[in-house]
């Protein structure tokens, strides 16, 4: 089975379309979303997008790993990942 992919280009294509704007313009507005959602994020608080569902920080402990090249143990160090979480609405969208 072959992956659809969207890219960043037929995203803003996308978006130009559907509300009658030219590519640069529906380019700034993704732009402008996303680094409000990576400001939110740097920031530590989640992003919340009635229907769609919420960006939030998670923060991950230091793990024991392994070197995939020569398998010796390694730790790995804390940090922290964006998560997306599906609201209820697009779950039941992407199930149907």
């Amino acid at each position: 089975m072959r992956e659809e992919r969207m890219n960043s280009s037929q995203l803003t294509d996308r978006i130009a379309s559907s509300h009658g704007l030219g590519k640069p313009e529906a380019k700034k507005i993704i732009e402008s979303v996303l680094d409000a959602i990576i400001e939110a994020a740097m920031a530590g608080e989640e992003v919340s997008l009635h229907g769609f569902g919420k960006f939030k920080v998670k923060a991950t402990a230091a793990r024991e790993g392994r070197n995939p090249a020569t398998g010796a143990v390694m730790t790995i160090k804390a940090g922290k990942k964006l998560a997306f979480v599906p609201g209820k609405t697009l779950k039941d969208r992407l199930v149907a």
